[in-house]
């Protein structure tokens, strides 16, 4: 049976990449229609308007507007996104913790079929939306230091003031956030995930299983790893194998 046609534009600022990504999609990805190839942001904002596709491809360094930027203009999001770089750390942070798909460039052939085949998974799903909005407002932060982090879930987006949160604790692909008020939540993000975006927030990873917020330590007791005393006495306990940066840390602040 003939696979349905996804109907994509691809937004991209060199006509390099657009070129070379239209063949790969040509090659390897016959389901796909490529409705549009737009060599400036301000044209994908019009051809996506116009067109309705189900999935965009769009760079994220363009000039006048990035990537980011030209989804701010088309909010809300109700088509799928597979962002393009050529690198650009915090973004990608920003992208994988949202659980968006991106590709680097040059376009891998086999990781372009993933995503693909992921985006086709994804489109009409209840939480698409949600997902984009917390991207945007954790990519406004690109100094890396985020105040108000924006957690998608199933049914919306939660968001969370960062100096609020006194440490993130891992339980397998959950992840336990004890905040100020002696308030817990659980979110389906793991603590890779928070530690990958919150590094450059004052947030450290002193275990294996915990991630705390330098700014509510309130002691530190000596031992073979020891351990720190947290804002509402919380007691965490600092690895062996993370002691020695984290106190390199502490000495910073």
């Amino acid at each position: 049976m003939k696979e349905p046609h996804v109907k994509a534009i691809i937004v991209d600022d060199e006509r390099h990449g657009r070129e070379a990504l239209q063949r790969a999609l040509m090659e390897y990805c016959p389901e796909v229609e490529i409705l549009e190839l737009c060599e400036n942001p301000e044209k994908g904002i019009e051809k996506i308007k116009e067109l309705r596709p189900d999935l965009v491809f769009l760079d994220i360094q363009m000039p006048n507007l990035s990537g980011f930027d030209v989804l701010q203009q088309l909010a809300p999001i109700d088509f799928e996104v597979v962002f393009v770089t050529s690198y650009e750390k915090y973004a990608i942070k920003a992208i994988k913790f949202s659980a968006l798909d991106y590709l680097l460039k040059p376009v891998d052939a086999d990781d372009l079929v993933l995503a693909v085949q992921k985006a086709k998974k994804q489109m009409n799903r209840a939480d698409s939306g949600f997902r984009y909005q917390s991207v945007l407002n954790n990519i406004n932060h690109r100094s890396g230091k985020i105040e108000k982090l924006a957690v998608p879930t199933t049914d919306g987006i939660n968001f969370y003031q960062t100096k609020d949160i006194i440490y993130c604790d891992a339980d397998g692909h959950y992840t336990t956030l004890y905040l100020v008020g002696q308030k817990k939540e659980v979110v389906t993000k793991n603590l890779k995930d928070f530690e990958n975006l919150l590094s450059g927030s004052g947030f450290f990873r002193v275990h294996n299983s915990s991630l705390v917020n330098m700014r509510h330590i309130r002691k530190y007791v000596r031992g073979e790893g020891g351990y720190v005393i947290l804002t509402e006495d919380y007691h965490v306990t600092v690895s062996r194998r993370k002691k020695d940066d984290f106190l390199n840390m502490l000495n910073k602040i």
